[in-house]
This record gives C-alpha cells, structure tokens and sequence, in this order.
C-alpha cells in the first residue's frame, strides 16, 4: 500500500482537528492500521481503506475519550430519566404540527385520487412499489411517476411557516 503515508498525514489531521495530540492521534492511528491488518488477515477485502481507516479511527478515538471520562457516561437509557424530561411537544410545537398536517391532507386532497391512494398503499401500508403496481395493474414506472407526483406536492408543504 503505497498510500499508507498519505493516509497516515490525513488521519492525524482529522485527529489534531477535533482536539488530540500529535502522541493521541499516533496511537489511535497505529491501531487502526492494525485492525485493518487483522481484518485483511482474517479475508476480510477492504476496498476503500481510507474509508475504513477514517471510520475506525474515529471510532477508537470516541471510545478513548468516553474510557477517559467514565463520569460523563452512565448506564442507564435515557428512557429511564422520564421523570426529569418533559418531552410533550410545546403548545406552539403542536399547533405548527396541526397546521402541517391540515396543509398535507389539502395538498393530498388535490392530486388525483389514484396518486393519492397509491402513496398511501405504499406510505401507510407499507407496499413495495412492485406490490403495488401488481395490485392497480400497471407498472412499476407509473407506480413511481404516481409517488414522484405526491411526493412533489407535498414537498413544498413539509416547512413549518
């Protein structure tokens, strides 16, 4: 791998930039490189390393900075601090939200009812496009022009004002 150096100069790059030193980033960089060793070994094709070595880098350097800090961490799922977070949307959160919606079902109401029911066939029930266009008998071209019509309508209708 004769990119190795240039891939080494990068990484310590990214590393120096979110905060490590040049002996951290040296390290973390070194055990990439063995990991990828490893995997290579085991058969494993990588087939864009710097891809991998970026993402397993940056995984090594969250996990050492977590193992570094253990007090910043804990165990439990946020779920378990219901009694500290309210997460009940704002008043003005739900009444931008209703609005949306209303501007959804009129938007809906607008395109032509077979659009319609084939985005909900797929949106709301969950069929594949195949499915569908098997069910309405027409292709799966025009079960896309059907979602690609729905889909515009409501594009410009998703904005909270």
């Amino acid at each position: 791998m004769r990119h190795l150096p240039r891939y080494f100069s990068r990484l310590q790059r990214l590393l120096l930039r979110r905060g490590r030193t040049h002996a951290e980033s040296e390290d973390l960089i070194q055990e990439a490189f063995l990991r990828m060793q490893e995997y290579c070994e085991k058969g494993g094709d990588v087939r864009r390393p710097e891809g991998f070595l970026v993402r397993t880098v940056l995984r090594l350097a969250a996990n050492a900075r977590r193992d570094a800090h253990p007090e910043l961490y804990c165990e439990e799922a946020v779920e378990s601090f219901t009694d500290i977070l309210d997460t009940r949307p704002l008043p003005e959160e739900m009444l931008a939200a209703e609005e949306c919606l209303k501007r959804m079902r009129d938007a809906l109401d607008a395109v032509n009812p077979r659009t319609r029911e084939i985005f909900f066939m797929q949106r709301l029930d969950g069929l594949s496009y195949a499915q569908i266009a098997r069910q309405m008998g027409i292709s799966i071209s025009a079960v896309e022009k059907h979602m690609a019509s729905a889909l515009a309508v409501l594009s410009g209708v998703n904005e909270l004002p």
